[in-house]
């Protein structure tokens, strides 16, 4: 990293007067309520520490990141065996999540980055949802990540 580079993040982020960030509480439009702060803790760690910005709050923030957490579907079949008997067992399951998210320059109004329906999976072991929901979140950082990067 050069003298001279504010931001502290080599290779891309954010125009160099945006230095702070809020990540707001993702709306959660889904029957499953944990999401709001798995996402919540996702991507804010993402900003922070893959970004390279600064926390703050709300209201003294540079740029706010907010969004919506509109789908969730925690048990989709994605592999099957069969027998003879034409009894089918599911042998990998999958999570899908979709998110609408956007990133806005609090002192202009512009809006950074958006995407208005984000929609990443995970897969798993049937009986271990969680770990699905893992790797869908991890989808769900990179690309917000790299959308964000891909701006500047």
């Amino acid at each position: 990293m050069g003298p001279g580079c504010a931001y502290g993040f080599a290779g891309g982020g954010f125009p160099p007067d945006v230095s702070t960030v809020a990540v707001l509480p993702f709306d959660n439009l889904t029957s499953e309520p944990t999401l709001t702060q798995e996402v919540l803790e996702a991507v804010r760690d993402a900003v922070e520490s893959r970004l390279g910005l600064r926390a703050a709050g709300e209201g003294s923030a540079d740029a706010v990141v907010r969004g919506r957490i509109t789908r969730y579907e925690p048990d989709l079949p994605v592999a099957y065996t069969g027998n003879e008997q034409n009894q089918v067992t599911v042998t990998r399951r999958m999570v899908q999540l979709a998110v609408s998210v956007e990133i806005v320059d609090q002192r202009s109004g512009r809006t950074l980055w958006q995407r208005p329906s984000l929609t990443v999976d995970g897969d798993y072991d049937p009986g271990n949802e969680a770990e699905g929901r893992r790797r869908a979140l991890e989808k769900l950082t990179t690309d917000i990540v790299d959308g964000a990067q891909s701006q500047w």
